[in-house]
């Protein structure tokens, strides 16, 4: 078996991940061919010289233009109203699937879980996954139809993740309706000459390969033809990290459908030229996101005469997909490109020990999901209230923005709101929190609770 390994690895100066292949017992060995046998040496090597010949992005971006877009306030009632109905209607006809991408771990939050488990519910102490579950359990029943469930997690995710849901009985989603499946993996390579890292003397060092991975992955474990054998024609797209997102958001995907566009996005306002946030813009007459760290301060800076920002749309990771579309990119070897990281990884030198580096000493390869959007032949933008649709969980006690506590406050915030649309009294301080199976919308709470009812600080509506 060695002999056949070293005849993959020797085109490409790779033989040093069999240094140890002596020291291995069988089980090891077995391992180790495994990860070899599953790497494109071609593809690495390509990658690794692509990497190493800097691009200037900056002449480009200077470029770049708002998106076409449906702005907040810009629409009339009647466009939102149509666009609802469409996406009512596609709701009630079963044509609707959810893609919801969960393979983060809860390592920066202080939690060392898969990130869907951290209990975020103000009041009720729900888990990510169980506020998200919650949303598409209470569309199906307004819909009165399937909506099927597409989990992709992490090789570090996976089990612990199936585990839990196993457990948890799926939260009352039929197992029938859901596909959980991982994202695949890339090596990472030494930054100064492109060889792999080894991350013990029997495994390679392998990184998930980016949200972008999903498209490879929904073709892998044929989650596309399950779509296709469903009838599911709109793939709604969103991040485990965003309990405020609005599942199956109607009007999003009846825009989506009424403007026969291939990939649509939400999106919000920035509120500064150095949001954190990926910049939906018009480039090259395409609709492209521009990563906030590849956008120049000049670009970024850039004001319409009345002062608001030019690139005012932010990403919310939040898509609908034609899942044609989806299928006709995913048989294509070259879909999405390839970016890279450079980036602190430990790894097992020439002398078997671990080495900790106290610089960046590899590079890291993943793709984005984005960057599809070139290929649509058409897309559509719509821009959200961040109040109504964006609370991302991403930092851990102590940062300034997008902590549990910023959450929780962001989803107490939605709930009065909501409470108080219903016609219902509740004051501005109170602690509340809506169970989305009992009410998703204000309408729905009106059927449930008495007009003018007064909501108590520490209620859990459920």
């Amino acid at each position: 078996m060695k002999e056949e390994l070293l005849t993959i690895l020797r085109p490409y100066h790779q033989e040093h991940l069999l240094a140890f292949w002596d020291e291995l017992d069988q089980e090891e060995q077995a391992h180790l061919a495994e990860q070899i046998k599953a790497i494109d040496f071609a593809l690495i090597t390509k990658m690794y010289a692509a990497c190493c010949t800097e691009t200037n992005h900056s002449q480009n971006t200077l470029l770049a233009e708002p998106p076409v877009a449906v702005r907040m306030g810009a629409s009339t009632d009647v466009d939102q109203r149509a666009a609802e109905q469409a996406g009512l209607a596609a709701l009630a006809d079963g044509t609707v699937g959810v893609a919801l991408v969960a393979g983060g771990q809860g390592s920066r939050l202080g939690f060392d879980h898969p990130k869907g488990m951290y209990p975020i519910g103000p009041i009720s102490g729900s888990t990510l996954f169980d506020i998200l579950f919650g949303k598409v359990i209470a569309t199906r029943s307004r819909a009165k139809a399937s909506v099927p469930i597409y989990l992709m997690t992490s090789p570090a995710t996976h089990q612990e993740t199936l585990a839990y849901l196993n457990r948890e009985q799926n939260f009352g989603i039929p197992a029938a309706e859901i596909m959980v499946f991982c994202q695949g993996t890339m090596p990472a390579v030494d930054a100064t000459n492109g060889k792999l890292l080894l991350k013990s003397k029997s495994s390679l060092f392998l990184s998930p390969d980016g949200h972008g991975g999903m498209l490879a992955a929904l073709n892998r474990c044929e989650a596309l033809r399950d779509m296709q054998r469903r009838g599911i024609k709109h793939l709604f797209y969103f991040q485990v990290d965003n309990p405020l997102a609005t599942v199956c958001d109607p009007a999003l995907i009846g825009h989506h459908i009424l403007a026969r566009s291939e990939y649509t996005l939400q999106v919000i306002a920035k509120q500064a030229p150095e949001d954190k946030v990926g910049n939906v813009v018009q480039l090259e007459g395409q609709t492209q996101i521009i990563e906030y760290s590849d956008l120049p301060a000049e670009t970024a800076n850039l004001r319409n005469p009345d002062g608001s920002l030019k690139l005012w749309a932010g990403s919310i990771a939040v898509h609908v997909f034609d899942v044609d579309f989806l299928c006709r990119l995913a048989v294509q070897r070259d879909a999405l490109p390839i970016h890279y990281a450079r980036k602190m990884v430990n790894f097992v030198d020439s002398d078997g020990k671990i080495c900790q580096p106290i610089e960046p000493n590899a590079i890291k390869f993943e793709q984005f999901i984005f960057d599809l959007l070139p290929s649509a032949s058409s897309t559509i933008t719509v821009e959200v209230d961040p109040a109504m649709a964006f609370a991302p969980l991403k930092n851990g006690p102590g940062e300034k923005t997008d902590t549990a506590e910023h959450v929780q406050q962001q989803l107490m915030h939605f709930y009065r709101q909501t409470l108080r649309a219903a016609g219902l009294q509740v004051a501005e301080t109170a602690r509340v929190e809506i169970d989305p199976r009992f009410a998703l919308t204000p309408g729905l709470l009106k059927n449930k609770i008495a007009a003018g009812s007064v909501i108590k600080d520490g209620t859990y509506v459920h």
